[in-house]
C-alpha cells in the first residue's frame, strides 16, 4: 500500500508542480518521476528489512541476503534511468522484466505468511495477492505507458 500511495503522491506532486512552474503537464516525465521515487522508497526496505526481505526468497535461492542487497541497487540504478531521458525507454523494458521477475517472490511471501518488516511469518498471507498482483499489473502498466509509449 505504502508504495503506490508514494507513487500516486509523487505523480500529483509532479503534475502541480510543473503545470505552475511550465505552465504544461508532461505526464511521461511526471510519472517517470513518481515511479522513480516509489523504487527509491521500496529500495531502501532491500537495506532495512533485508532479514524479512531475505525469508520471501524460497529456500533454493542460494546467496539470499546479497540477492536482497542487488535487488535494492537495481531497483535504485532503475530509479536514477527513468530520470535520464537516453535512457527512459531501455529502463522501462528493464523494469518490467524486473517486476515480473519478482512477482513469484512476492506470491512465495504471500503463500508462507512472511511479514517481511518483521521478519516473521506471520503477515497476511494469500489475501495479500487481492491487492498486490493488481499493484504489480498497474506498475506494469504505469511502466509502459510513462517510460515506452510515453
Amino acid at each position: 500500500m505504502k508504495p503506490l500511495i508514494i507513487l500516486l503522491s509523487v505523480f500529483s506532486i509532479s503534475l502541480l508542480v510543473m503545470k505552475i512552474f511550465r505552465g504544461s503537464i508532461d505526464l511521461t516525465l511526471c510519472g517517470s518521476i513518481a515511479m522513480a521515487a516509489m523504487l527509491m522508497f521500496t529500495a531502501i526496505g532491500h537495506f532495512a528489512f533485508t532479514k524479512g526481505m531475505s525469508m520471501m526468497l524460497p529456500h533454493f535461492v542460494p546467496f539470499k541476503i546479497e540477492t536482497v542487497y542487488l535487488t535494492g541497487i537495481i531497483e535504485i540504478s532503475l530509479a536514477i534511468g527513468l530520470l535520464i531521458p537516453n535512457f527512459r525507454i531501455v529502463t522501462g523494458w528493464l523494469l518490467i522484466a524486473f517486476f515480473i521477475l519478482i512477482l513469484p517472490a512476492n506470491i512465495y511471501a504471500a503463500i508462507k505468511h512472511i511479514d517481511y518488516q518483521k521478519g516473521t511469518f506471520e503477515g497476511p498471507g494469500l489475501a495479500y495477492l487481492w491487492f498486490r498482483i493488481p499493484l504489480q499489473i498497474l506498475f506494469l502498466i504505469w511502466t509502459y505507458l510513462s517510460t515506452i509509449k510515453g
